[in-house]
């Protein structure tokens, strides 16, 4: 059965009638189908959805992004990766089944798949905690970057979480320290990291997975630092002025390609994600083959340069600083004896060389 938004009606009675005229049994038995009939209703069912879904605005945008129907993380993990390995636990307190995590194939290439799921039925988001993380989740994300770091293995992530849980045992096991530490092991990483946002991306919970290379959103998603529901009820103490809050907030999909805050926009079908999945999943497949092929290329320290330079370049040409053309001097800047040190240290032959030297000069002053 399929469900539909408050503002779907019309498509919800096209669609109903639709239906009924591809039966091709009515009360009294056998009849003819009319497919002219049919052919009239799909031309209007699908001007509709284009008028419809290309005039959203941005509450409604929140409600598609939420939709029922809409494809989950599993459902891309299943379908886009291959040979894909769960792995559980923090190692410090439990395991969280709001978050999935394991290493898989994409197009014969090793990846971390990381992803936020909410579930699918009522069973499944209880058990899934409707895609709101613990502080075991982030602490399991953070484990498992730092071993696909370690053996050079991009990350991809699908996010789609309300926020973090707030429970009182969440933040008694730290909650907000393991959102920071995650957020710092993100910046930290050597690999390319890719995250795509299906639907909702709500404050901390989402930004602790998306401090990423590329940060991808599909079309009819959102991104925010709290719900429209939430802004409205702080700023207006009304939570009925959802509209305004949302549109205030510039939660959309274009609203932050143009601020510049993500990279890219996955076109979805017309109606939303839900109403045609192997097209999504193919432009899915496309975006993320794209953005590893980008990184490809690149060297440890470029891809940390990267990313560390597009967050700190968000909001630079927006007037939020004196000087809008600081973009060439955004790198981290190292002296001479920094880099020297540091080459030092990561060459294994050198460090052991020299190590073994020194040995024996302390082993030679102490015979003297």
């Amino acid at each position: 059965m399929k469900n539909y938004l408050n503002f779907e009606t019309e498509i919800k009675n096209l669609e109903l009638e639709l239906e009924k005229l591809k039966d091709p049994y009515n009360q009294e038995g056998l009849s003819e189908v009319d497919t002219a009939k049919i052919s009239e209703l799909q031309a209007d069912l699908s001007t509709k959805l284009k008028n419809i879904y290309s005039n959203l605005d941005h509450w409604q945008t929140a409600l598609v992004a939420r939709h029922e129907d809409r494809p989950k993380a599993k459902y891309f993990i299943d379908h886009l990766f291959e040979n894909f390995i769960s792995l559980s636990g923090d190692r410090f307190y439990g395991e969280d089944k709001s978050v999935i995590c394991g290493f898989a194939k994409f197009e014969n290439k090793s990846v971390l798949v990381i992803g936020q799921e909410k579930g699918e039925d009522l069973e499944s988001r209880i058990e899934r905690n409707f895609g709101m993380m613990r502080p075991e989740g982030y602490r399991k994300t953070i484990r498992l970057m730092k071993l696909a770091n370690k053996f050079n293995i991009p990350i991809v992530s699908f996010i789609d979480t309300p926020g973090a849980y707030p429970g009182v045992g969440a933040e008694e096991r730290g909650q907000a320290e393991a959102i920071s530490k995650s957020i710092e092991c993100s910046m930290e990483l050597t690999v390319p990291s890719i995250s795509i946002i299906i639907g909702e991306g709500g404050s901390g919970g989402a930004i602790a997975l998306a401090s990423s290379n590329k940060v991808v959103m599909l079309e009819n998603a959102i991104y925010s630092v709290i719900s429209p529901e939430g802004c409205a009820t702080i700023l207006w103490r009304d939570p009925k002025k959802t509209l305004e809050a949302a549109t205030a907030m510039k939660l959309s999909s274009k609203d932050l390609y143009e601020l510049k805050i993500i990279d890219e926009i996955i076109h979805e079908p017309v109606g939303g994600a839900h109403r045609d999945k192997d097209i999504i999943l193919e432009n899915v497949r496309n975006s993320i083959r794209n953005n590893l092929e980008f990184f490809a290329n690149m060297d440890k320290e470029q891809i940390l340069l990267q990313r560390k330079n597009k967050f700190l370049s968000i909001g630079r040409n927006r007037g939020f600083t004196s000087n809008s053309n600081l973009s060439d001097n955004l790198s981290m800047k190292t002296n001479a004896i920094d880099k020297f040190i540091n080459k030092f240290l990561n060459n294994k032959i050198y460090f052991s060389l020299s190590f073994f030297i020194a040995i024996l000069l302390l082993v030679y002053l102490f015979l003297l």
